[in-house]
């Protein structure tokens, strides 16, 4: 059998036990499902083994599908790896990466770094998503992460870098303080409208106050006349004079600038999450990935912009 003929079929493998369906690979690779189920049972039939395990509900891989997997999967990525290799000799990183951040921060800080970087490399090409929720890398394929918050201890497939620590104000409209007066204590706040982030479950997330020793932190819900599940609707709501709130600097830092926000409680202001670039280590040697990992980190540190 001729190498080509050994090739057929496995990027269309690949992607179908990626996305966990025939359906989502034909969108994925812009062809019909038909044309991928028929790959597949090509590919299945070339090596006499049957891959996938196909239920009403799902697909999953059998053990064989799963090592011939991992064996696909690292044949691509020694073949992505000398691709971008002779593409970097002429100095251009190229090529599609996957990248997930954080919904508010993604847009008003990561986003325009990459974009800068786009306009930089004109055969670079970034799938970018937005989302709060938990994302394992690995699984879902994603090549570069920024978080907020998160473990201490990573696993060993991802690499990680410290950005900082998001630092928590309390602010205000100045048409609301003159309205209601500036709050001069902690005790102060019980009695002004506070505008608080509202989850899904319809709890609301509390704010942190320093303990009683150094480094002590306490969580306490207030009472909040208004809540929002959206850290960038919460800023519109303070502008508009609805409250007091407690939010990251990197959030309002331009109303601050602006004049359309005041800090008030300064005393009160204190380190929030932690914020952390991620990467897959198996992808970090690609031109495309790790030129990418320098421009955020150097943006994105408490050297560039502000967290």
């Amino acid at each position: 059998m001729f190498a080509s003929e050994r090739l057929k079929g496995i990027d269309v493998f690949v992607c179908v036990a990626d996305s966990g369906s025939f359906t989502a690979a034909a969108e994925r690779m812009n062809l019909t499902s038909s044309a991928v189920s028929k790959s597949i049972a090509r590919l299945e039939a070339r090596l006499n083994t049957r891959l996938f395990q196909r239920t009403t509900r799902r697909l999953s891989l059998t053990e064989a599908g799963s090592d011939f997997y991992r064996t696909c999967t690292a044949v691509l990525a020694e073949l992505e790896e000398a691709e971008q290799a002779l593409h970097t000799q002429h100095g251009e990183p190229c090529g599609k990466v996957r990248i997930d951040l954080p919904a508010s921060y993604g847009r008003l800080h990561v986003l325009p770094v990459i974009l800068d970087f786009v306009a930089e490399h004109e055969l670079w090409q970034p799938h970018v998503s937005f989302s709060d929720r938990f994302v394992d890398p690995v699984e879902e394929g994603i090549d570069i992460l920024v978080r907020i918050g998160g473990s201490d201890v990573w696993p060993a497939a991802l690499g990680h870098r410290y950005l900082g620590a998001e630092r928590l104000i309390f602010c205000a409209a100045p048409s609301y303080l003159a309205r209601y007066g500036e709050p001069q204590s902690e005790q102060d706040l019980e009695r002004h409208s506070c505008v608080v982030y509202g989850r899904s479950d319809g709890g609301v997330n509390p704010w942190l106050f320093s303990g009683e020793h150094a480094g002590d932190r306490e969580r306490r819900v207030l009472p909040g006349r208004i809540a929002i599940g959206d850290g960038e609707g919460q800023v519109v709501a303070l502008v508009a004079g609805h409250g007091i709130a407690q939010l990251p600097l990197w959030l309002v830092k331009d109303q601050l600038q602006a004049g359309t926000l005041v800090q008030v409680l300064p005393q009160l202001a204190m380190d929030g999450l932690p914020m952390n670039l991620v990467w897959l280590r198996s992808r970090e040697a690609l031109p495309k990935v790790s030129a990418l990992l320098d421009a955020l980190a150097a943006a994105l540190a408490p050297s560039g912009r502000q967290v």
